[in-house]
């Protein structure tokens, strides 16, 4: 008895020590997610609210436990996860074989202790926002399954280490930063895999012939990474393969022979490659469903064969040089979706029935050569949206119930031999925003119903037949951006209904018979950009409301106009847009155009002149007398300086200074004299120190003897107070403090002069070094240093000044070099600093800035800002890479440099490395061509296009050149003309 009471006591003790072992492992599981769920409290989810400790671990929301009652599996992906994960807490976890986190919004690094994770068998940290790189790998080895796919990790991935994870079935890490590196060949020892995906990864070079070791593959995704050569003949031994994306890479040659053996293929992209050569061994892919072929060197003819593929859905080969006709049965047999064989060379009829299962969304053949007519079994086909045919040599009459499609989005025929009308079916195309029709052979009127088409956003009808009037409810289309209706029949009257389409920027109705007068309705439009009524019989005057337009286009030209222009369009730029009135007449002189002055008799206006020519002589004999008297007595008194009144000096300190304002005086003598410009004069002053500064002397308004009298000054000011741009200059640079921006030490006034005392720039400006005989010969990274050192202090004066700068003269004579080529922004004369509420100052009505560099707005209004800078900038950018002036006569005629440079890089394939200035060595070329994309964006014709000067420092600081070695700098152009 004693011995039977001994052995249960026995039992119970070892019983109860197994459940205090059971509940202490539980205890500490139960810790361990606890802490997991701390350190992601911040999710917006109830995935944790189950998550509690009077909870079961195993009931946990995410929680699978093994028969142990051990956490076995965590799958918490999607739930709007935010935070940083512990993994020395979640790989304590000793029986964790799934960790499942996929597309939260994790962040953080993925740390170390990841490695003691040992028993991981699934492991899905993608899309998510990881930062760092990868930690090794090594010790996971029954991982079947990883994907870090889109999960923010960046830097050298431990390749080496996936040697070691041979039971890995899935392996996907796409769409991460990582450094470059060759194929890693660690990957062909995996042969269990059936997915591999390692799009967007930086893997260079060549695809191993290897790869048919991975025999088990379905899915092969090598895109958007470095890879050239060819494809190599080891794909065509992956039999098993479903889908295969090569996309974006640099692979060249033909589809290699055995590529007809993959014929479990249901996907193939292999689009934006540079492969040759024709498709003939893609005619055995019977199970195709998606083909992307698009933008190769593709030729020859489409396989007869693709005709009967049973699945086909998707089509797109556009941009190769393929030939002959297309298969007529193509697209018949499944539920096709999406055709674009556009930019080729195929003829013939267009195959009839791609929407024969009613499926068909895109029809886009454009740029080809096919013949015939639309199949009228396309306008039976409600589920197109795009309909694109344009540049073929079509021809017949268009299908009446095409114009009528439910869901049709775009309808573009431009460009064929089209015949008939357009039918009031229009008015069933609920959703059409853009019908394009140009340059054919429509006609008849324009039905009235096309208002009820009221999604339109763009009517492109130009060089047709269309007769009649311009329906007057084309008011009704809110949504219309643009409207061209040139080169066809129009008559009557343009319809004043047009001033309620108020999202219109570009109307054209040239080239055709309308009459009367122009509506005053069209002035109200907000945003309109481009107006041209030209060669119509319009009459009556040009209505003053289209000056507060936004006009940067306006063409009236050969009309039956009359009456006076309106002075906001009085301008050189506007010119050409009023020629062929005569009843037309200008308030201002404007070359070709009369003056809205009576004209008189011929003997009167004779007699004007003679006056007027007596007159200006006598005043100027009698300006000049005094000037000469008033130097005379300058002399007389021994005084070299052109302050006349040395009692009444005010000096303002910007800075600590060394110096006194009657030494800087006292150096103002012609012998230093070392620039001038239409505000005043430039000086060299050194001082007894040894310190040398510039000294600008602004002429006064009402300063007897000097300048200001010039006409081609008109910033100057009218009084007593000062001239506007000394106060600007002032005002700008007094309290600015950056190294790129010239440094202001004081200014000195008297009752008629105004000096500003700056820091000396021995290099002068940047105009000297790329356009005088005083330049120095500088490579691409002094040209480069400069143009981040300008950017840079533009930045500043746009956003980091406490009220933004808008310099409004930025050029090249305009940014100074220092004695180790720094530059510097500076003269601010025009400058005008944005009020504290953030309201521009009033815009002035002259054009400020010079010519080459301003900006194409100022053809429609004076108001700038800081888009404006920008363009001026770009401007600069292009002289540095291309060493041109702004405006050469190379250009052509009423060309700049901008338009020059846009119009050869259109014309030109080497990305603009052929007009980076011929000084530049060869090694840097290219270099300076990518800065010269970057000009062209800041010289945009639109100004919201145009990058911030933020954006621009931070894309010219991602063009850094790769070698930066020392730069020699030697006097040259010793026999250049200036």
């Amino acid at each position: 008895m004693a011995n039977m009471f001994s052995g249960h006591r026995i039992i119970l003790t070892l019983l109860f020590s197994f459940l205090c072992l059971v509940f202490h492992a539980c205890a500490n599981e139960l810790d361990m997610l606890l802490q997991i769920k701390d350190s992601l409290k911040d999710s917006d989810s109830k995935v944790f609210d189950t998550w509690r400790s009077d909870n079961l671990v195993c009931s946990f929301s995410g929680i699978m436990c093994n028969d142990k009652q051990k956490v076995q599996e965590i799958n918490l992906s999607q739930e709007n996860l935010v935070g940083t994960l512990p993994f020395d807490v979640i790989c304590s976890l000793e029986s964790l074989e799934k960790l499942s986190l996929g597309s939260n919004s994790l962040s953080g690094k993925i740390s170390d202790h990841l490695a003691n994770c040992t028993k991981l068998t699934f492991l899905d940290l993608g899309n998510n926002y990881f930062s760092g790189e990868v930690p090794n790998l090594s010790s996971l080895t029954k991982l079947s399954f990883l994907s870090l796919n889109n999960s923010g990790v960046s830097g050298s991935f431990p390749w080496g280490s996936l040697q070691n994870l041979t039971s890995l079935t899935f392996l996907s890490l796409g769409d991460n930063l990582f450094e470059k590196s060759p194929f890693p060949l660690e990957i062909l020892n995996l042969d269990k895999l059936y997915w591999l995906y390692l799009t967007n990864t930086s893997i260079e070079g060549h695809i191993p012939g290897e790869i048919e070791n991975l025999t088990l593959l379905e899915n092969l995704e090598l895109s958007d990474n470095f890879l050239f050569g060819k494809i190599p003949v080891g794909i065509t031994k992956l039999s098993k393969l479903s889908q295969l994306e090569l996309y974006d890479n640099n692979l060249t040659g033909n589809f290699p022979e055995g590529f007809g053996n993959l014929t479990s293929l249901r996907k193939l992209d292999v689009s934006n490659n540079s492969l040759e050569g024709d498709i003939s061994e893609l005619k055995s892919l019977v199970k195709l469903e998606s083909l992307q072929l698009f933008e190769n060197k593709l030729s020859g003819e489409i396989p007869l064969e693709f005709g009967e593929f049973k699945f086909f859905q998707e089509l797109s080969l556009y941009t190769n040089k393929f030939t002959g006709t297309l298969p007529q049965k193509i697209g018949s047999w499944s539920d096709f979706v999406y055709i674009d064989i556009s930019e080729n060379l195929f003829t013939g009829l267009i195959p009839p029935d791609m929407c024969k299962k009613g499926s068909l969304s895109d029809l886009l053949l454009l740029q080809n050569n096919f013949t015939g007519g639309i199949p009228e079994s396309y306008a039976d086909c409600p589920s197109l949206t795009r309909v694109r045919l344009s540049n073929n040599s079509l021809s017949g009459s268009v299908p009446d119930a095409l114009w009528g499609l439910p869901n049709v989005k775009m309808i573009d025929l431009s460009m064929n031999q089209f015949e008939g009308s357009v039918t009031s079916n229009l008015r069933e195309a609920k959703r059409l925003s853009q019908l394009f029709l140009s340059n054919n052979k429509f006609s008849g009127e324009l039905p009235e119903p096309i208002s009820d088409a009221s999604s339109l956003v763009e009517i492109e009808l130009g060089w047709n037949n269309f007769s009649g009037e311009i329906p007057s409810t084309i008011g009704e289309l809110k949504n219309l951006s643009s409207l061209h209706l040139e080169g066809n029949s129009f008559t009557g009257a343009i319809p004043e209904s047009l001033g309620l389409c108020l999202s219109l920027n570009d109307i054209s109705l040239a080239g055709n018979s309308l009459s009367s007068g122009i509506p005053d309705s069209l002035g109200s439009l907000p945003s309109l950009n481009s107006l041209n009524l030209s060669d119509n019989k319009l009459s009556g005057k040009v209505p003053f409301s289209l000056s507060s337009t936004k006009l940067s286009l306006l063409d009236l030209s050969n009309n039956l106009l009359s009456g006076p222009i309106p002075d906001a369009f009085s301008v050189e730029v506007f010119r050409d847009g009023f020629l062929g009135n005569p009843g037309l007449c200008s308030n201002k002189r404007i070359s070709g155009l009369k003056s809205c002055s009576s004209p008189g008799s011929t003997e009167s206006v004779q007699l004007k002149i003679i006056v007027s020519i007596v007159i200006a002589g006598a005043f100027v004999s009698i300006l000049s007398l005094a000037t000469f008297l008033y130097v005379l007595k300058l002399r007389k008194n021994g005084q070299n300086c052109p302050m006349t009144r040395r009692d009444s000096w005010d000096m303002k300190h910007y800075h600590v200074l060394s110096f006194s304002e009657e030494e800087v005086v006292k150096a103002l003598r012609q012998e230093n004299l070392i620039g001038t410009g239409g505000s005043g004069n430039v000086y060299k002053v050194p001082l007894s120190c040894g310190k040398i500064l510039a000294v600008k002397h602004v002429w006064k308004s009402n300063s007897v003897g000097h300048k200001s009298f010039r006409m081609n000054s008109p910033m100057l000011g009218k009084g007593k107070s000062g001239s506007p741009e000394y106060d600007a200059e002032v005002e700008a640079l007094s309290s600015i403090r950056h190294v790129n921006v010239v440094k202001l030490y004081c200014s000195i006034t008297s009752e008629d002069s105004n000096l500003l005392v700056y820091e000396y720039m021995p290099n002068g400006s940047l105009w000297d070094q790329l356009h005088t005989c005083q330049k120095i010969s500088m490579d691409w990274t002094v040209r480069y240093d400069i143009a981040v050192g300008a950017a840079r202090g533009l930045e500043y004066l746009h956003h980091g000044y406490d009220r933004p700068v808008i310099h409004r003269d930025v050029k090249s004579s305009n940014i100074l070099l220092d004695e180790n080529m720094k530059p510097r922004i500076a003269d601010f004369g025009l400058a005008k600093i944005v009020q504290p509420n953030g309201a521009k100052v009033a815009a002035t009505q002259m054009i400020a800035g010079t010519y080459g560099y301003i900006a194409p707005e100022y053809a429609y209004t004076y108001k700038v800002d800081e888009k404006s800078d920008i363009y001026s900038f770009g401007v600069v950018l292009m002289e540095l890479v291309t060493g041109k002036r702004p405006t050469e006569p190379e250009f052509g005629e009423n060309k700049d440099i901008v338009q020059w440079v846009c119009d050869t890089m259109m014309k030109s394939d080497d990305s603009g490395i052929g007009l980076v200035d011929s000084t530049i060595s060869e090694d840097s070329k290219e270099d300076a061509a990518r800065v010269l994309t970057i000009a062209i964006r800041c010289t945009m014709k639109v100004p919201n296009l145009r990058p911030s000067m933020r954006v621009v420092v931070q894309m010219l600081e991602e063009v850094e050149p790769f070698k930066l070695s020392e730069i020699v700098v030697t006097k040259d152009g010793e026999n250049c003309k200036q």
